[in-house]
Protein backbone atom coordinates (compact mmCIF):
# COMPACT_ATOMS: atom_id res chain seq x y z
CA UNK A 1 0.00 0.00 0.00
CA UNK A 2 1.66 3.54 -0.82
CA UNK A 3 1.71 5.52 1.65
CA UNK A 4 -0.45 8.02 0.91
CA UNK A 5 -3.45 5.50 1.02
CA UNK A 6 -2.14 3.67 4.03
CA UNK A 7 -2.45 7.70 5.99
CA UNK A 8 -5.92 7.67 4.29
CA UNK A 9 -6.64 4.52 5.74
CA UNK A 10 -5.19 5.56 9.13
CA UNK A 11 -7.04 8.61 9.34
CA UNK A 12 -10.66 6.81 8.85
CA UNK A 13 -9.87 4.21 11.86
CA UNK A 14 -11.11 7.61 13.85
CA UNK A 15 -13.85 10.01 13.52
CA UNK A 16 -14.86 13.53 14.43
CA UNK A 17 -15.55 12.59 18.18
CA UNK A 18 -12.12 10.56 18.53
CA UNK A 19 -13.54 7.68 18.78
CA UNK A 20 -11.66 4.57 17.13
CA UNK A 21 -13.66 3.01 14.25
CA UNK A 22 -13.70 -0.92 13.70
CA UNK A 23 -11.60 -1.51 9.75
CA UNK A 24 -12.99 -4.33 7.75
CA UNK A 25 -10.17 -6.82 8.68
CA UNK A 26 -11.01 -5.89 12.40
CA UNK A 27 -14.83 -5.98 12.27
CA UNK A 28 -15.64 -9.37 10.29
CA UNK A 29 -19.44 -8.59 11.36
CA UNK A 30 -19.83 -5.69 8.97
CA UNK A 31 -20.50 -6.35 5.59
CA UNK A 32 -17.74 -5.01 2.87
CA UNK A 33 -19.74 -2.56 0.38
CA UNK A 34 -17.91 -2.52 -3.27
CA UNK A 35 -18.50 0.31 -5.74
CA UNK A 36 -18.63 0.07 -9.77
CA UNK A 37 -14.58 0.79 -10.06
CA UNK A 38 -14.21 -2.39 -7.86
CA UNK A 39 -13.09 -0.37 -4.33
CA UNK A 40 -13.85 -2.02 -1.40
CA UNK A 41 -14.94 0.13 1.86
CA UNK A 42 -16.72 -0.79 5.22
CA UNK A 43 -19.64 1.56 6.11
CA UNK A 44 -18.94 4.13 9.00
CA UNK A 45 -21.98 3.71 11.24
CA UNK A 46 -20.77 6.19 13.79
CA UNK A 47 -22.95 9.75 14.46
CA UNK A 48 -21.88 12.96 13.74
CA UNK A 49 -21.25 15.15 16.95
CA UNK A 50 -23.73 17.09 18.59
CA UNK A 51 -21.63 20.16 18.68
CA UNK A 52 -18.14 21.45 17.71
CA UNK A 53 -16.50 21.69 14.46
CA UNK A 54 -13.95 19.32 12.63
CA UNK A 55 -10.55 19.47 13.00
CA UNK A 56 -7.98 19.94 9.35
CA UNK A 57 -6.85 16.51 10.62
CA UNK A 58 -10.33 15.01 10.02
CA UNK A 59 -10.67 15.90 6.43
CA UNK A 60 -9.26 12.70 5.11
CA UNK A 61 -11.90 11.16 7.46
CA UNK A 62 -14.86 13.43 6.48
CA UNK A 63 -13.88 12.58 2.67
CA UNK A 64 -14.03 8.93 3.57
CA UNK A 65 -17.51 9.22 4.94
CA UNK A 66 -19.03 10.94 2.25
CA UNK A 67 -17.84 7.66 0.00
CA UNK A 68 -19.92 5.17 2.07
CA UNK A 69 -22.30 7.46 3.45
CA UNK A 70 -24.83 6.09 0.87
CA UNK A 71 -24.81 3.19 3.09
CA UNK A 72 -26.31 4.30 6.11
CA UNK A 73 -29.44 4.94 6.26
CA UNK A 74 -32.85 4.67 8.89
CA UNK A 75 -32.66 1.40 10.21
CA UNK A 76 -28.59 1.79 10.59
CA UNK A 77 -27.43 -0.31 13.77
CA UNK A 78 -26.14 1.42 16.57
CA UNK A 79 -23.05 -0.78 17.12
CA UNK A 80 -20.74 2.22 16.55
CA UNK A 81 -21.94 4.78 19.61
CA UNK A 82 -22.56 4.21 22.63
CA UNK A 83 -25.45 6.22 22.36
CA UNK A 84 -26.67 6.28 18.92
CA UNK A 85 -28.64 9.87 17.50
CA UNK A 86 -29.97 9.57 14.76
CA UNK A 87 -29.13 12.20 11.31
CA UNK A 88 -31.89 13.81 9.52
CA UNK A 89 -30.35 12.77 6.11
CA UNK A 90 -30.65 8.86 6.92
CA UNK A 91 -33.47 8.17 4.98
CA UNK A 92 -33.74 4.98 4.00
CA UNK A 93 -33.33 1.33 4.64
CA UNK A 94 -29.74 0.01 5.22
CA UNK A 95 -28.56 -3.20 3.11
CA UNK A 96 -26.88 -4.25 6.71
CA UNK A 97 -30.42 -4.33 8.20
CA UNK A 98 -31.72 -7.60 9.84
CA UNK A 99 -35.06 -8.71 11.05
CA UNK A 100 -34.73 -11.02 13.83
CA UNK A 101 -31.99 -13.73 14.09
CA UNK A 102 -32.32 -14.88 9.95
CA UNK A 103 -34.28 -12.55 7.95
CA UNK A 104 -33.20 -9.89 5.79
CA UNK A 105 -33.96 -7.54 2.55
CA UNK A 106 -32.66 -8.74 -0.24
CA UNK A 107 -30.38 -6.84 -1.66
CA UNK A 108 -30.83 -4.96 -5.12
CA UNK A 109 -27.80 -4.51 -6.89
CA UNK A 110 -29.21 -2.02 -9.10
CA UNK A 111 -30.06 0.47 -6.34
CA UNK A 112 -28.18 3.75 -6.46
CA UNK A 113 -30.12 5.80 -3.99
CA UNK A 114 -30.12 5.55 -0.59
CA UNK A 115 -34.03 5.68 -0.83
CA UNK A 116 -34.89 2.48 -1.95
CA UNK A 117 -37.25 1.30 -4.39
CA UNK A 118 -40.33 0.06 -2.45
CA UNK A 119 -41.07 -2.32 -5.66
CA UNK A 120 -37.70 -3.17 -4.59
CA UNK A 121 -38.34 -4.25 -1.05
CA UNK A 122 -37.93 -7.81 -0.81
CA UNK A 123 -38.16 -10.91 2.14
CA UNK A 124 -35.38 -13.16 1.79
CA UNK A 125 -33.39 -15.69 4.50
CA UNK A 126 -30.00 -16.45 5.65
CA UNK A 127 -30.83 -19.94 6.74
CA UNK A 128 -34.35 -21.41 6.54
CA UNK A 129 -36.58 -20.42 9.26
CA UNK A 130 -37.50 -23.11 11.93
CA UNK A 131 -39.33 -21.08 14.38
CA UNK A 132 -42.49 -18.86 14.31
CA UNK A 133 -44.30 -16.35 17.14
CA UNK A 134 -48.11 -17.01 16.30
CA UNK A 135 -50.21 -13.77 17.80
CA UNK A 136 -54.02 -14.83 18.56
CA UNK A 137 -56.40 -12.33 19.91
CA UNK A 138 -57.21 -12.79 23.48
CA UNK A 139 -60.89 -13.78 24.55
CA UNK A 140 -62.07 -13.89 20.83
CA UNK A 141 -63.96 -17.24 20.53
CA UNK A 142 -64.24 -16.81 16.62
CA UNK A 143 -60.15 -17.48 16.17
CA UNK A 144 -60.34 -20.47 17.72
CA UNK A 145 -60.41 -22.65 15.05
CA UNK A 146 -57.92 -21.01 12.65
CA UNK A 147 -55.28 -20.85 15.31
CA UNK A 148 -55.88 -24.53 16.06
CA UNK A 149 -55.79 -25.03 12.41
CA UNK A 150 -52.86 -23.09 11.77
CA UNK A 151 -51.28 -24.40 14.43
CA UNK A 152 -51.26 -27.94 13.35
CA UNK A 153 -50.48 -26.80 10.00
CA UNK A 154 -46.72 -25.52 11.41
CA UNK A 155 -46.05 -28.17 13.44
CA UNK A 156 -47.17 -30.98 11.75
CA UNK A 157 -46.56 -29.78 7.69
CA UNK A 158 -43.91 -27.49 8.08
CA UNK A 159 -41.67 -28.58 11.62
CA UNK A 160 -41.62 -25.16 13.04
CA UNK A 161 -40.96 -24.61 16.58
CA UNK A 162 -44.36 -22.70 17.38
CA UNK A 163 -43.82 -19.87 20.07
CA UNK A 164 -47.39 -18.97 21.79
CA UNK A 165 -48.27 -16.35 24.66
CA UNK A 166 -48.81 -18.62 28.00
CA UNK A 167 -51.71 -16.88 28.59
CA UNK A 168 -53.26 -17.60 25.09
CA UNK A 169 -53.19 -21.72 26.06
CA UNK A 170 -55.10 -20.69 29.56
CA UNK A 171 -58.41 -20.22 27.26
CA UNK A 172 -60.85 -23.27 28.54
CA UNK A 173 -61.77 -23.63 25.07
CA UNK A 174 -57.94 -24.45 24.47
CA UNK A 175 -56.26 -26.09 27.45
CA UNK A 176 -59.79 -28.74 27.44
CA UNK A 177 -59.10 -29.78 23.76
CA UNK A 178 -58.11 -33.21 24.30
CA UNK A 179 -57.40 -33.74 21.08
CA UNK A 180 -55.60 -30.20 20.73
CA UNK A 181 -53.04 -31.33 23.68
CA UNK A 182 -50.74 -33.34 21.40
CA UNK A 183 -50.31 -30.23 19.62
CA UNK A 184 -49.70 -27.97 22.68
CA UNK A 185 -46.96 -29.71 23.86
CA UNK A 186 -44.87 -29.07 21.23
CA UNK A 187 -45.36 -25.10 21.97
CA UNK A 188 -43.00 -22.88 23.50
CA UNK A 189 -44.15 -20.63 26.00
CA UNK A 190 -43.54 -17.05 27.53
CA UNK A 191 -44.90 -14.29 28.82
CA UNK A 192 -44.98 -10.45 28.67
CA UNK A 193 -42.65 -8.10 29.96
CA UNK A 194 -40.99 -11.14 31.85
CA UNK A 195 -39.40 -13.59 29.03
CA UNK A 196 -37.03 -12.41 26.20
CA UNK A 197 -37.71 -13.74 22.82
CA UNK A 198 -35.54 -11.58 20.44
CA UNK A 199 -32.81 -13.97 19.24
CA UNK A 200 -35.46 -17.17 19.41
CA UNK A 201 -38.40 -16.41 16.75
CA UNK A 202 -37.29 -15.92 13.03
CA UNK A 203 -41.09 -14.49 11.99
CA UNK A 204 -44.32 -13.75 13.10
CA UNK A 205 -47.91 -14.72 12.30
CA UNK A 206 -50.52 -12.53 13.80
CA UNK A 207 -54.21 -13.54 14.27
CA UNK A 208 -57.22 -10.64 14.64
CA UNK A 209 -57.15 -6.84 13.31
CA UNK A 210 -54.82 -4.14 13.95
CA UNK A 211 -54.17 -4.07 17.75
CA UNK A 212 -52.32 -7.65 17.13
CA UNK A 213 -49.69 -6.09 15.01
CA UNK A 214 -49.31 -3.29 17.54
CA UNK A 215 -48.93 -6.10 20.15
CA UNK A 216 -46.20 -7.59 18.42
CA UNK A 217 -44.30 -4.64 17.63
CA UNK A 218 -44.52 -3.62 21.33
CA UNK A 219 -42.74 -7.27 22.30
CA UNK A 220 -39.78 -6.17 20.49
CA UNK A 221 -37.60 -3.70 21.60
CA UNK A 222 -34.79 -3.59 19.18
CA UNK A 223 -34.69 -5.82 15.79
CA UNK A 224 -38.33 -6.89 14.74
CA UNK A 225 -38.32 -10.41 12.98
CA UNK A 226 -40.75 -10.37 9.28
CA UNK A 227 -44.38 -10.10 10.29
CA UNK A 228 -47.33 -11.71 8.17
CA UNK A 229 -50.81 -10.67 9.39
CA UNK A 230 -54.09 -12.65 8.98
CA UNK A 231 -57.56 -10.06 8.96
CA UNK A 232 -59.95 -11.69 11.71
CA UNK A 233 -60.50 -8.45 13.02
CA UNK A 234 -63.02 -5.57 12.91
CA UNK A 235 -61.11 -2.76 10.67
CA UNK A 236 -57.59 -4.97 9.28
CA UNK A 237 -56.08 -1.63 7.51
CA UNK A 238 -52.71 -3.33 8.81
CA UNK A 239 -53.28 -6.82 7.94
CA UNK A 240 -53.64 -7.26 4.51
CA UNK A 241 -54.18 -11.10 4.16
CA UNK A 242 -57.06 -13.28 4.21
CA UNK A 243 -56.97 -16.48 6.53
CA UNK A 244 -58.48 -18.56 3.39
CA UNK A 245 -54.83 -18.76 1.69
CA UNK A 246 -52.96 -19.46 4.46
CA UNK A 247 -51.15 -22.90 3.56
CA UNK A 248 -50.02 -21.15 0.46
CA UNK A 249 -48.95 -17.82 1.83
CA UNK A 250 -47.10 -19.29 4.07
CA UNK A 251 -45.35 -21.44 2.10
CA UNK A 252 -44.33 -18.53 0.39
CA UNK A 253 -43.10 -16.91 2.95
CA UNK A 254 -40.99 -19.66 3.89
CA UNK A 255 -39.28 -19.79 1.02
CA UNK A 256 -38.45 -16.27 1.08
CA UNK A 257 -38.41 -13.60 -1.96
CA UNK A 258 -42.01 -11.78 -0.49
CA UNK A 259 -42.91 -8.19 -0.54
CA UNK A 260 -41.99 -5.97 2.51
CA UNK A 261 -43.21 -2.67 4.12
CA UNK A 262 -40.99 -1.37 6.64
CA UNK A 263 -43.05 0.44 9.13
CA UNK A 264 -40.96 3.11 10.72
CA UNK A 265 -41.18 3.06 14.63
CA UNK A 266 -40.61 5.74 17.28
CA UNK A 267 -38.01 5.94 20.32
CA UNK A 268 -40.02 7.06 22.71
CA UNK A 269 -37.73 8.16 26.53
CA UNK A 270 -39.47 9.34 29.64
CA UNK A 271 -37.41 10.52 31.79
CA UNK A 272 -38.83 11.39 35.02
CA UNK A 273 -36.97 13.99 37.56
CA UNK A 274 -36.10 17.31 38.49
CA UNK A 275 -35.72 20.55 36.16
CA UNK A 276 -34.05 23.65 36.11
CA UNK A 277 -34.54 27.00 34.39
CA UNK A 278 -32.93 28.08 31.30
CA UNK A 279 -34.06 31.16 29.42
CA UNK A 280 -37.50 30.86 31.58
CA UNK A 281 -37.88 27.42 29.64
CA UNK A 282 -38.15 24.09 31.90
CA UNK A 283 -35.22 21.93 30.53
CA UNK A 284 -34.22 18.54 31.99
CA UNK A 285 -30.79 18.61 33.99
CA UNK A 286 -28.97 15.65 32.40
CA UNK A 287 -26.50 15.17 35.17
CA UNK A 288 -29.22 14.60 37.77
CA UNK A 289 -32.28 13.25 35.70
CA UNK A 290 -34.35 10.80 37.64
CA UNK A 291 -35.57 7.25 36.21
CA UNK A 292 -36.20 6.88 32.56
CA UNK A 293 -38.27 4.06 30.21
CA UNK A 294 -37.69 3.39 26.85
CA UNK A 295 -40.67 2.37 24.39
CA UNK A 296 -41.09 1.55 20.61
CA UNK A 297 -43.95 2.66 19.06
CA UNK A 298 -45.60 1.68 16.27
CA UNK A 299 -48.47 4.15 15.55
CA UNK A 300 -48.52 7.05 17.91
CA UNK A 301 -47.68 8.88 21.32
CA UNK A 302 -50.55 10.60 22.51
CA UNK A 303 -50.11 13.46 24.98
CA UNK A 304 -53.63 14.47 26.53
CA UNK A 305 -54.99 16.45 29.24
CA UNK A 306 -56.43 13.09 30.98
CA UNK A 307 -59.15 13.74 33.79
CA UNK A 308 -58.55 17.24 34.09
CA UNK A 309 -61.21 20.27 33.17
CA UNK A 310 -58.27 22.63 32.41
CA UNK A 311 -57.28 22.62 28.66
CA UNK A 312 -53.41 20.98 28.66
CA UNK A 313 -50.31 23.14 28.02
CA UNK A 314 -47.35 21.58 26.94
CA UNK A 315 -44.59 22.67 25.20
CA UNK A 316 -43.01 21.18 22.07
CA UNK A 317 -38.99 21.18 21.37
CA UNK A 318 -37.09 20.37 17.84
CA UNK A 319 -33.51 19.58 18.05
CA UNK A 320 -33.62 21.97 21.27
CA UNK A 321 -35.51 24.86 20.02
CA UNK A 322 -38.95 25.61 21.07
CA UNK A 323 -41.45 25.01 18.44
CA UNK A 324 -44.70 26.05 19.97
CA UNK A 325 -46.89 25.84 23.14
CA UNK A 326 -49.83 23.27 22.69
CA UNK A 327 -52.87 24.24 24.54
CA UNK A 328 -55.79 22.03 24.08
CA UNK A 329 -57.11 18.79 24.45
CA UNK A 330 -53.57 16.93 23.94
CA UNK A 331 -51.14 16.31 20.29
CA UNK A 332 -50.56 13.27 18.75
CA UNK A 333 -46.84 12.36 17.85
CA UNK A 334 -47.28 9.67 14.73
CA UNK A 335 -45.60 7.43 12.81
CA UNK A 336 -46.75 7.68 8.75
CA UNK A 337 -48.41 4.01 10.01
CA UNK A 338 -50.18 5.90 12.40
CA UNK A 339 -51.54 8.83 10.31
CA UNK A 340 -54.29 6.69 9.59
CA UNK A 341 -55.12 5.97 12.93
CA UNK A 342 -55.68 8.62 15.40
CA UNK A 343 -54.02 11.40 13.36
CA UNK A 344 -56.74 11.14 10.69
CA UNK A 345 -59.12 11.46 12.90
CA UNK A 346 -58.00 14.37 14.23
CA UNK A 347 -57.80 16.04 10.90
CA UNK A 348 -54.09 15.26 9.70
CA UNK A 349 -53.25 13.91 6.49
CA UNK A 350 -52.55 10.41 5.64
CA UNK A 351 -48.80 9.01 4.42
CA UNK A 352 -47.55 5.86 3.07
CA UNK A 353 -45.44 4.16 5.28
CA UNK A 354 -42.15 4.27 3.12
CA UNK A 355 -42.50 8.04 3.65
CA UNK A 356 -40.04 8.86 6.01
CA UNK A 357 -41.40 11.67 8.72
CA UNK A 358 -42.97 11.89 12.33
CA UNK A 359 -46.25 13.98 11.92
CA UNK A 360 -47.24 16.26 14.84
CA UNK A 361 -51.42 16.68 15.26
CA UNK A 362 -52.41 18.48 18.25
CA UNK A 363 -56.08 17.72 19.36
CA UNK A 364 -58.84 20.54 19.65
CA UNK A 365 -56.11 23.21 19.86
CA UNK A 366 -57.53 26.28 20.77
CA UNK A 367 -56.41 27.93 18.24
CA UNK A 368 -57.65 28.58 14.58
CA UNK A 369 -54.35 28.38 13.11
CA UNK A 370 -52.48 25.81 14.84
CA UNK A 371 -52.79 22.83 11.57
CA UNK A 372 -51.00 19.58 11.63
CA UNK A 373 -47.26 19.84 10.34
CA UNK A 374 -45.01 17.00 9.39
CA UNK A 375 -41.08 16.46 10.22
CA UNK A 376 -38.18 14.80 8.27
CA UNK A 377 -37.48 11.42 10.20
CA UNK A 378 -34.77 11.48 12.59
CA UNK A 379 -35.16 14.85 13.88
CA UNK A 380 -35.41 14.96 17.88
CA UNK A 381 -38.61 16.11 19.45
CA UNK A 382 -39.39 16.67 23.19
CA UNK A 383 -42.48 17.23 24.86
CA UNK A 384 -42.88 18.96 28.27
CA UNK A 385 -45.27 19.92 30.55
CA UNK A 386 -45.09 24.13 30.95
CA UNK A 387 -43.99 25.63 33.87
CA UNK A 388 -47.20 27.39 34.10
CA UNK A 389 -49.66 24.57 33.37
CA UNK A 390 -52.33 24.23 35.85
CA UNK A 391 -52.48 20.64 35.66
CA UNK A 392 -50.57 17.73 34.98
CA UNK A 393 -50.57 15.63 31.18
CA UNK A 394 -50.69 12.32 30.50
CA UNK A 395 -49.18 10.08 27.75
CA UNK A 396 -49.61 6.97 25.72
CA UNK A 397 -47.73 4.56 23.70
CA UNK A 398 -50.13 2.73 20.79
CA UNK A 399 -52.56 3.41 23.37
CA UNK A 400 -51.17 0.99 26.02
CA UNK A 401 -48.74 2.24 29.43
CA UNK A 402 -50.16 5.12 30.14
CA UNK A 403 -48.66 7.10 32.99
CA UNK A 404 -49.04 10.94 34.24
CA UNK A 405 -46.35 13.60 32.91
CA UNK A 406 -45.52 16.01 36.05
CA UNK A 407 -43.42 19.36 35.96
CA UNK A 408 -39.52 18.41 35.30
CA UNK A 409 -40.41 15.40 33.39
CA UNK A 410 -39.78 14.79 29.66
CA UNK A 411 -41.03 12.58 26.40
CA UNK A 412 -38.06 12.24 24.35
CA UNK A 413 -39.35 11.27 20.71
CA UNK A 414 -37.02 10.49 17.61
CA UNK A 415 -37.76 7.91 14.77
CA UNK A 416 -36.02 4.67 15.93
CA UNK A 417 -33.56 2.46 14.34
CA UNK A 418 -35.73 -0.46 14.43
CA UNK A 419 -38.46 -0.52 11.71
CA UNK A 420 -41.30 -3.39 11.27
CA UNK A 421 -40.65 -5.39 8.39
CA UNK A 422 -44.53 -6.15 7.42
CA UNK A 423 -44.97 -8.85 4.31
CA UNK A 424 -47.42 -7.20 2.41
CA UNK A 425 -49.94 -9.44 -0.03
CA UNK A 426 -49.18 -7.57 -3.36
CA UNK A 427 -46.90 -4.81 -2.68
CA UNK A 428 -46.28 -1.71 -0.22
CA UNK A 429 -48.37 1.09 -2.68
CA UNK A 430 -51.05 -1.13 -3.58
CA UNK A 431 -51.71 -2.74 -0.64
CA UNK A 432 -51.95 0.45 0.71
CA UNK A 433 -54.06 1.90 -1.39
CA UNK A 434 -56.68 -0.89 -1.03
CA UNK A 435 -56.61 -0.57 2.52
CA UNK A 436 -57.67 3.55 1.90
CA UNK A 437 -60.31 1.77 -0.21
CA UNK A 438 -61.48 -1.20 1.41
CA UNK A 439 -61.22 0.29 5.26
CA UNK A 440 -61.46 3.96 5.09
CA UNK A 441 -64.03 4.03 2.27
CA UNK A 442 -61.45 6.80 0.70
CA UNK A 443 -63.40 9.15 -1.49
CA UNK A 444 -66.36 6.80 -2.16
CA UNK A 445 -69.15 9.10 -3.33
CA UNK A 446 -71.71 8.34 -5.94
CA UNK A 447 -70.36 9.00 -9.36
CA UNK A 448 -71.64 11.88 -11.45
CA UNK A 449 -74.26 11.29 -14.38
CA UNK A 450 -72.98 11.17 -17.71
CA UNK A 451 -73.67 14.43 -19.86
CA UNK A 452 -75.48 13.65 -23.49
CA UNK A 453 -74.83 15.89 -26.48
CA UNK A 454 -78.45 16.93 -26.05
CA UNK A 455 -78.08 17.13 -22.35
CA UNK A 456 -75.85 20.32 -23.10
CA UNK A 457 -77.94 22.35 -24.25
CA UNK A 458 -79.45 23.17 -20.71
Amino acid sequence: MCSSAQNHANAARTNGCGQRLLTQAEDTSRPVMESSDGIQSSPVLCCPCDGGDMSMGDVSTRSMSRRTRKCRSLSTSSAGCSEYRRTQWLHGPSPVTTFGPKACMLQNPQAVMHIQDPASQRLTWNKPPQSVLVIKKIRDTALLLPFKELCTFLTEVKNMLVYVEKKVLQDPSISADENFAAITKKFCTFREDLDDISNRVDFIICLGGDGTLLYASSLFQESVPPVIAFHLGSLGFLTPFKFDTYQSQLTQVIQGNAALVLRSRLRVRVTKGSSEKNNGLSLINREGEGAAEEYQVLNEVVVDRGPSSYLSNVDLFLDGHLITTVQGDGLIVSTPTGSTAYAVAAGASMIHPNVPAIMITPICPHSLSFRPIVVPAGVQLKIMLSCDARHTAWVSFDGRKRQEICHGDSITITTSCFPVPSICFRDPVNDWFESLAQCLHWNVRKRQSYLSPEDDDY
